[in-house]
C-alpha cells in the first residue's frame, strides 16, 4: 500500500467526531509513548504477565505523578 493509499480523504474527515476521536486517541497515546521513552517499558527485563504488568501499572503511576505539578498549578 502506498502512501497516496493511506491518506484520510473529507467522507472520514467532514465529521465532527473524527475531530473528537483524533483529540481522544492523543490522549491515550500520550502516556504509552512516555512510559517507551522516559519509562522502562520499551524494553522490560523482566519476564512473566505479573511482573510485567506491575512494572507498567508503575510507568502509568510515574505518569500520573509527573503530570500532577502542572494539574494542581492549574
Amino acid at each position: 500500500m502506498s502512501a497516496d493509499e493511506r491518506v484520510i480523504d473529507g467522507r472520514t474527515t467532514r465529521h465532527p467526531g473524527y475531530a473528537v476521536s483524533q483529540q481522544k486517541r492523543k490522549q491515550v497515546e500520550k502516556p504509552f509513548g512516555w512510559g517507551k521513552t522516559v519509562g522502562q517499558v520499551a524494553k522490560t527485563m523482566l519476564r512473566g504477565l505479573e511482573t510485567i504488568s506491575a512494572q507498567f501499572t508503575l510507568n502509568m503511576a510515574a505518569f500520573n505523578l509527573a503530570k500532577l505539578p502542572k494539574l494542581l498549578a492549574a
